[in-house]
């Protein structure tokens, strides 16, 4: 065996939220990992999503009580692991009799209130539209509606914290870092590796696989794994459009439109909506994957259907969409395909397992995770037991779980500091904000003032602790203060990113 090749116990490939959540759990169980992603950190779907925690009140038409109660139970215990980064979301579901009667839709209420215990969120009730608030902003011919609990998630930064959580265990994250082809050899994985930072190529061997390539799950198993006879994977692409705020108040919003498709309409980064998303499904690949003219107008049309004032496509000032890798059960209709994921465990001829994860969504990953171990338990028996329910993720163990009363706490301690500022830091570090602001006191001890609540200060922690590499990753994923700046604040942010990394002595 070459001496140059390290042997670690878990290779996972795919940074995503699956691949960093099997990682994070494996570290913590004493397991040596490594994790290579070709981009960023949730570079692909996992920053692509509706960012929601939540059951899946729409899955229960189709059945999937399961996973309803699976995701259900998981919302207490993310809310309770990351509470900087996932917050209770009230909804309102405005009811249009021609769509869904209203006694289904209190069936699924009843349901949804009683599958999983949820002590952190309120029940479901009915509402007065012309009377409550939070009918202001609808036309005035909805009446009756609903409302219902859900959450908020921080996507890619909850991607972020789970690779923090394996790296705090001793895996090794590596980003930029394309596996390239991958062998079983002498009663162990062999992969090779190209590292498109540094131009460099690698090998190193491995006890088991992990294939957590989201959308790229069945071209690596074709490709670089060489297996041909593999399970099937649905693409289904689903696009989000963000346009300026278009009603008061912290609530977000459900619509169900004729097709019976919901749409969500939700706060976004104070200033503007979110709206999404569509469920179209891909033909050509992941990297092909764009929001098209025709998904704008389709939720455009949905939300203007429900609201006073109706959005056109020129009132778009971002959009962004997400390939879902769901595992292929043959629905014809793309929104009634799965949204549980499969697990498959594959031997071959040898006792070198590969696991491949197809489908999933981010409410369940940890459970995933957790299952993912359960599966390669046989071939590690030294393996530490299941830990990550209880544990916060890094930054998560904010007082009483108490975010608001940190944030009132950070801007006492503080005072010479622009609270806006504090109060974004928080909410994308949670407790680890006093770890970056270190001894600063002064505006000018935080380093560049780039806008947005973004400084140097924060952007060097981005980069030495969060594996932030380029302006991208810093003002779309890490961050979204991108979409406050202008043109020349953000290339302010690249030339900086741009000049740090050119001087790091290992830009790994």
């Amino acid at each position: 065996m070459t001496t140059n090749e390290p042997t670690w116990d878990l290779l996972v490939v795919g940074g995503g939220i699956n691949g960093t959540g099997i990682a994070a759990d494996a570290a913590g169980r004493g397991l040596s990992v490594l994790l290579c992603e070709k981009g960023d950190l949730a570079s692909a779907t996992s920053s692509a999503s509706s960012k929601l925690v939540h059951g899946g009140l729409r899955y229960l038409e189709y059945f999937e009580f399961g996973l309803v109660r699976k995701a259900l139970a998981e919302r207490e215990v993310l809310l309770a692991k990351a509470p900087h980064l996932i917050h209770p979301l009230r909804f309102i579901l405005p009811h249009m009799n021609m769509v869904r009667p209203a006694w289904m839709i209190q069936i699924g209420l009843f349901l949804y209130d009683h599958l999983a215990h949820h002590p952190r969120l309120p029940n479901s009730h009915g509402i007065n539209l012309r009377e409550d608030p939070a009918g202001a902003s609808l036309d005035k011919a909805l009446s009756k509606g609903f409302a219902y609990s859900d959450c908020w998630v921080d996507d890619a930064r909850l991607v972020v914290c789970n690779a923090m959580a394996a790296a705090a265990n001793g895996a090794d994250i590596r980003t930029r870092t394309e596996l390239v082809k991958a062998r079983r050899s002498d009663g162990l994985w062999r992969a090779w590796f190209h590292d498109h930072t540094n131009n460099a190529e690698f090998t190193v061997r491995a006890r088991a696989l992990v294939n957590a390539a989201g959308p790229w799950v069945e071209s690596l198993l074709h490709g670089p794994l060489a297996l041909r006879d593999t399970e099937g994977v649905r693409l289904v692409k689903g696009s989000h459009i963000v346009v300026p705020r278009i009603y008061v108040g912290r609530h977000a919003y459900i619509l169900q439109h004729t097709d019976r498709r919901v749409v969500f309409v939700m706060p976004f980064e104070g200033d503007f909506s979110l709206i999404g998303t569509t469920d179209v499904v891909l033909s050509g690949t992941p990297e092909d994957a764009a929001v098209e003219a025709e998904e704008i107008a389709y939720l455009c049309q949905v939300v203007s259907s429900y609201f006073k004032t109706p959005i056109r496509p020129y009132d778009v000032v971002w959009s962004y969409t997400g390939v879902r890798p769901l595992f292929d059960d043959e629905a014809e209709d793309p929104s009634a395909v799965t949204r549980d994921y499969v697990l498959d465990l594959d031997v071959r001829e040898s006792e070198v397992p590969l696991l491949s994860v197809f489908g999933g969504k981010i409410t369940t990953y940890r459970q995933l995770a957790e299952e993912a171990l359960a599966e390669l338990e046989s071939y590690f028996p030294n393996m530490g037991a299941a830990w990550t329910e209880a544990t916060p993720l890094p930054g998560g163990d904010v007082p009483n779980g108490d975010l608001e009363a940190f944030i009132k706490d950070l801007v006492a301690r503080y005072p010479d500091l622009d609270s806006a500022m504090l109060a974004s830091m928080a909410q994308r570090h949670g407790s680890l904000t006093t770890v970056i602001l270190g001894e600063a006191r002064q505006p000018m001890d935080m380093g560049q003032d780039f806008g947005a609540g973004l400084s140097a200060r924060e952007v060097d922690y981005m980069i030495a602790h969060e594996w932030a590499r380029t302006a991208n990753d810093v003002l779309w994923r890490r961050s979204k203060a991108g979409i406050h700046m202008n043109s020349g604040q953000r290339a302010a942010v690249e030339g900086y990113i741009e000049a740090a990394m050119a001087s790091a002595p290992d830009n790994r």
